[in-house]
């Protein structure tokens, strides 16, 4: 394989689809090189290891949701009905397009009690979710109950994407999803 340049934005988009899809222990850096036509030494003029590149990962990812997902619940000029209805519609065609099921899920699973920076990103990831969800959910449940159903969708969520990829249904994952979008109706 050739060797090119490449910049930062590809090394992250390559490693997410590699660390979504085999883990962070199974992905090495040379599997990230190789995915982006670079030897391994090369990444580490982009990132000086790979938590600082995971870690980077899991920013992109966190950023892309604030910006494209979690936005839609501070919308002022929405309904609630209509903002959830958005959201969970953002929320579906991100993860059905995107292989692997959801990066920062998995490694909460696998490594978040073994790397406190990425366990943060995570913790304040998953915080911003619900911080949206109860946005959309308090004018019509009030504070409390808006508070528990957000954890609820987040849980259920994470867990019909894991069921989605385990058993290679997205109508798993897609039935959850409406049941979400229905919380208000």
């Amino acid at each position: 394989m050739p060797i090119c340049k490449t910049n930062r934005e590809t090394i992250i988009s390559e490693s997410i689809h590699l660390f979504k899809v085999h883990g962070y222990y199974s992905t090495t850096m040379a599997d990230i090189g190789k995915s982006c036509g670079l030897i391994k030494g090369s990444i580490y003029h982009h990132f000086k290891s790979k938590e600082d590149l995971a870690l980077e990962c899991l920013i992109y990812i966190h950023k892309l949701f604030e910006e494209d997902i979690f936005s839609i619940a501070y919308k002022e000029e929405l309904s609630s009905l209509v903002k959830l209805e958005l959201f969970t519609e953002s929320v579906e065609n991100y993860f059905l397009n995107s292989e692997g099921g959801c990066l920062l899920g998995n490694f909460a699973l696998e490594i978040s009690n073994n790397i406190p920076s990425l366990k943060n990103e995570i913790i304040s990831y998953f915080d911003h979710w619900e911080e949206a969800l109860y946005e959309i959910l308090k004018s019509k449940l009030g504070e409390k109950q808006a508070k528990t159903t957000a954890k609820q969708c987040i849980a259920s969520t994470q867990g019909s994407i894991m069921m989605m990829r385990l058993y290679d249904s997205p109508q798993i994952f897609q039935e959850q999803n409406k049941k979400i979008a229905n919380i208000l109706t």
